[in-house]
């Protein structure tokens, strides 16, 4: 979802389950996303979601799954 909303970032599942995301982009993208997140993909089971907001850094290209 994030690439389709043309932000930049990552994103990592974590050993106990939970995902991590770090997204840069515009606002009301950033927002759709978070949206989805709530939601989550087919077969997801969201039990909660965390957001903290931070000033833009720039520092990525692209966005990508890392591990």
């Amino acid at each position: 979802m994030a690439r389709r909303l043309g932000l930049t970032g990552w994103t990592r599942n974590l050993p106990d389950g939970r995902v991590e995301i770090l997204a840069e982009g515009e606002k009301e993208k950033i927002t759709e996303l978070i949206k989805f997140c709530h939601r989550g993909p087919p077969l997801a089971r969201v039990k909660n979601v965390e957001v903290q907001w931070s000033d833009y850094l720039g520092e990525s290209r692209n966005f990508r799954i890392t591990r």
